[in-house]
Protein backbone atom coordinates (compact mmCIF):
# COMPACT_ATOMS: atom_id res chain seq x y z
CA UNK A 1 0.00 0.00 0.00
CA UNK A 2 1.16 2.92 -1.21
CA UNK A 3 1.76 6.05 1.60
CA UNK A 4 -0.92 8.73 1.78
CA UNK A 5 -0.65 12.58 2.08
CA UNK A 6 -4.02 14.82 3.55
CA UNK A 7 -4.57 17.72 1.47
CA UNK A 8 -7.19 20.52 0.81
CA UNK A 9 -8.01 21.88 -1.87
CA UNK A 10 -9.76 24.78 -3.18
CA UNK A 11 -11.16 26.07 -7.02
CA UNK A 12 -11.28 29.61 -7.30
CA UNK A 13 -12.58 31.19 -10.29
CA UNK A 14 -11.64 34.52 -12.00
CA UNK A 15 -14.16 36.96 -13.51
CA UNK A 16 -13.78 35.26 -17.04
CA UNK A 17 -15.30 31.77 -15.62
CA UNK A 18 -11.44 30.32 -15.49
CA UNK A 19 -10.10 27.86 -12.61
CA UNK A 20 -7.20 28.77 -10.65
CA UNK A 21 -4.25 26.05 -11.14
CA UNK A 22 -0.55 26.89 -9.87
CA UNK A 23 2.55 25.25 -9.57
CA UNK A 24 4.81 24.90 -6.70
CA UNK A 25 8.37 25.08 -6.84
CA UNK A 26 10.50 22.59 -7.97
CA UNK A 27 7.49 20.30 -9.70
CA UNK A 28 6.13 20.50 -13.10
CA UNK A 29 2.20 19.80 -12.57
CA UNK A 30 -0.79 22.38 -12.22
CA UNK A 31 -2.98 21.82 -9.17
CA UNK A 32 -5.65 23.66 -7.26
CA UNK A 33 -4.02 25.82 -4.30
CA UNK A 34 -3.54 23.79 -1.39
CA UNK A 35 -2.21 21.53 0.99
CA UNK A 36 -1.71 19.79 4.26
CA UNK A 37 -3.44 20.94 7.71
CA UNK A 38 -1.12 22.09 10.40
CA UNK A 39 -1.83 20.09 13.67
CA UNK A 40 -5.33 20.35 15.29
CA UNK A 41 -6.74 22.36 11.57
CA UNK A 42 -9.66 20.87 10.17
CA UNK A 43 -9.75 20.84 6.22
CA UNK A 44 -11.43 23.90 5.62
CA UNK A 45 -9.47 25.51 7.72
CA UNK A 46 -6.15 24.42 5.87
CA UNK A 47 -7.84 25.24 2.82
CA UNK A 48 -8.39 29.19 3.47
CA UNK A 49 -4.98 29.45 5.16
CA UNK A 50 -3.06 27.48 2.16
CA UNK A 51 -5.35 30.00 -0.32
CA UNK A 52 -4.06 33.04 1.53
CA UNK A 53 -0.55 32.19 1.71
CA UNK A 54 0.03 30.53 -1.69
CA UNK A 55 -2.13 32.94 -3.82
CA UNK A 56 -3.16 35.90 -1.51
CA UNK A 57 -6.90 35.26 -1.63
CA UNK A 58 -8.36 35.67 1.89
CA UNK A 59 -11.66 33.80 1.85
CA UNK A 60 -13.35 32.98 5.49
CA UNK A 61 -13.34 29.35 5.93
CA UNK A 62 -17.20 29.58 6.67
CA UNK A 63 -17.79 30.39 3.31
CA UNK A 64 -15.82 27.53 1.49
CA UNK A 65 -18.55 25.34 -0.10
CA UNK A 66 -17.28 21.56 0.15
CA UNK A 67 -17.14 19.83 -2.93
CA UNK A 68 -16.18 16.29 -2.20
CA UNK A 69 -13.02 14.13 -0.89
CA UNK A 70 -11.27 12.57 -3.56
CA UNK A 71 -8.04 9.84 -3.73
CA UNK A 72 -5.65 10.64 -6.50
CA UNK A 73 -2.26 9.69 -7.28
CA UNK A 74 0.38 12.43 -5.99
CA UNK A 75 1.46 15.08 -8.55
CA UNK A 76 4.61 15.33 -7.03
CA UNK A 77 5.58 12.27 -5.51
CA UNK A 78 6.41 8.62 -6.88
CA UNK A 79 4.32 5.92 -5.30
CA UNK A 80 2.36 8.48 -3.09
CA UNK A 81 -1.81 9.17 -2.85
CA UNK A 82 -3.60 12.15 -1.59
CA UNK A 83 -6.40 12.41 0.45
CA UNK A 84 -8.26 15.43 -0.73
CA UNK A 85 -10.82 17.30 1.02
CA UNK A 86 -11.61 19.88 -2.25
CA UNK A 87 -13.55 23.46 -2.10
CA UNK A 88 -15.42 25.77 -4.06
CA UNK A 89 -14.58 29.45 -2.72
CA UNK A 90 -17.38 31.81 -3.74
CA UNK A 91 -17.54 34.51 -6.66
CA UNK A 92 -14.34 35.50 -8.29
CA UNK A 93 -10.49 36.25 -7.24
CA UNK A 94 -7.19 37.85 -8.47
CA UNK A 95 -4.67 35.81 -7.38
CA UNK A 96 -1.03 36.31 -7.24
CA UNK A 97 2.06 33.56 -6.41
CA UNK A 98 3.77 34.01 -3.27
CA UNK A 99 4.88 31.06 -0.96
CA UNK A 100 6.20 28.10 -2.78
CA UNK A 101 4.12 28.59 -5.86
CA UNK A 102 6.29 29.31 -8.60
CA UNK A 103 3.48 30.23 -11.49
CA UNK A 104 -0.03 30.62 -11.56
CA UNK A 105 -2.17 29.61 -14.59
CA UNK A 106 -6.15 30.38 -14.81
CA UNK A 107 -7.26 27.55 -17.08
CA UNK A 108 -10.28 27.96 -19.64
CA UNK A 109 -12.33 24.84 -18.89
CA UNK A 110 -13.50 24.97 -22.54
CA UNK A 111 -10.41 24.66 -24.01
CA UNK A 112 -8.17 21.46 -24.72
CA UNK A 113 -6.57 20.98 -21.55
CA UNK A 114 -2.84 21.12 -21.67
CA UNK A 115 -1.57 17.85 -20.15
CA UNK A 116 0.62 19.58 -17.00
CA UNK A 117 -2.31 18.62 -14.74
CA UNK A 118 -2.51 17.04 -11.46
CA UNK A 119 -4.41 13.62 -11.71
CA UNK A 120 -6.58 14.70 -9.11
CA UNK A 121 -7.43 17.68 -11.26
CA UNK A 122 -7.89 15.45 -13.97
CA UNK A 123 -9.22 12.05 -12.86
CA UNK A 124 -11.73 13.75 -10.22
CA UNK A 125 -12.12 17.90 -10.22
CA UNK A 126 -12.67 18.41 -13.64
CA UNK A 127 -15.76 16.05 -14.18
CA UNK A 128 -16.83 16.98 -10.84
CA UNK A 129 -17.47 20.54 -12.12
CA UNK A 130 -18.46 19.20 -15.37
CA UNK A 131 -21.23 17.10 -13.83
CA UNK A 132 -21.75 21.09 -11.75
CA UNK A 133 -22.17 23.01 -14.77
CA UNK A 134 -24.50 20.44 -16.42
CA UNK A 135 -26.58 20.61 -13.00
CA UNK A 136 -26.54 24.35 -13.55
CA UNK A 137 -27.76 24.39 -17.35
CA UNK A 138 -31.07 22.57 -16.68
CA UNK A 139 -31.32 24.68 -13.74
CA UNK A 140 -30.98 22.15 -11.07
CA UNK A 141 -29.94 23.35 -7.83
CA UNK A 142 -26.81 21.61 -6.34
CA UNK A 143 -25.22 22.12 -2.81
Amino acid sequence: MNPRIIVSAVCVYDTAGRLLTVRKRGTDKFMHPGGKPEPGETAVQAAARELEEEVGIVVDPRELQLMGVWLADAANEAATEIEATVFRAPGTWIAHPSAEIAEIRWLDLEAELPADLAPLLTDHILPALAALAALDARGTTHP
